[in-house]
């Protein structure tokens, strides 16, 4: 798989592209200014929230496929998605335990600075939980960000910062702006930020984006089940 992370067909262009459209364009146009009017029109943050990540995934996925897949005449087997070894399940597993156990050592240590684990997702969740929200958070935090998630940040930005930095850097830097997408949930941040090494070497022993979004996306559903009946 080296060889496949040693080349990108993508240059700095697709590259700013690609970040103003997620640090720029989504924050201030979707996840602020339109969810403010989803969140007035339907008085409840939750159903608000969960929206916006659908809208979100759509746009992400085509954003990717406008600025970076179709210009250069690629398929999504170029961000990722390929098939990986049935050997590596059992890494599958085992990095899912390291995950779970390094959130909770980080959550205890960050406990001891004052800071908790409750923010604004985790509240809406408790305030209106009921069979179909939990059924709906489960589909929006479990599936639908794990696969748009895992394609865009590893897929493609992955690979591009591994193409010329090198391996290090490469999954410090993809892994750095996916902990930045994910302000304000401030508290999370060094979770998100482990979590997004963790994928990132995923990809690279195995040339797939499939391994990280299993591990993310039984992350998140066991998280969500510890925020919905703690």
């Amino acid at each position: 798989m080296l060889s496949f992370f040693k080349t990108s067909p993508w240059g700095k262009k697709e590259l700013f592209q690609l970040l103003f459209l997620v640090l720029v364009l989504i924050p201030f146009f979707i996840e602020y200014l339109f969810m403010n009017y989803l969140t007035d029109l339907f008085q409840n943050d939750l159903y608000s929230g969960i929206l916006i990540g659908l809208i979100m995934s759509i746009i992400f996925m085509t954003g990717l496929y406008v600025v970076a897949l179709r210009p250069k005449q690629l398929g999504w087997r170029d961000v990722g998605l390929n098939r990986f070894s049935r050997s590596y399940w059992g890494s599958i597993i085992g990095w899912t335990v390291v995950l779970i156990i390094g959130s909770i050592l980080m959550v205890f240590l960050m406990s001891f600075v004052g800071i908790g684990v409750d923010n604004s997702k985790t509240e809406s969740v408790q305030t209106h939980l009921s069979p179909l929200t939990f059924f709906i958070a489960f589909v929006s935090a479990s599936i639908i960000s794990p696969v748009y998630e895992e394609i865009f940040y590893r897929g493609f930005l992955y690979r591009w910062f591994r193409s010329r930095y090198g391996l290090a850097l490469g999954m410090m830097g993809s892994s750095f702006i996916f902990m930045l997408v994910h302000i304000p949930t401030y508290n999370v941040l060094p979770i998100t930020f482990v979590s997004g090494l963790l994928f990132s070497w995923t990809y690279e022993k195995t040339g797939s984006v499939f391994p990280g979004m299993i591990i993310h996306g039984t992350f998140n559903a066991i998280a969500l089940f510890l925020t919905a009946f703690a």
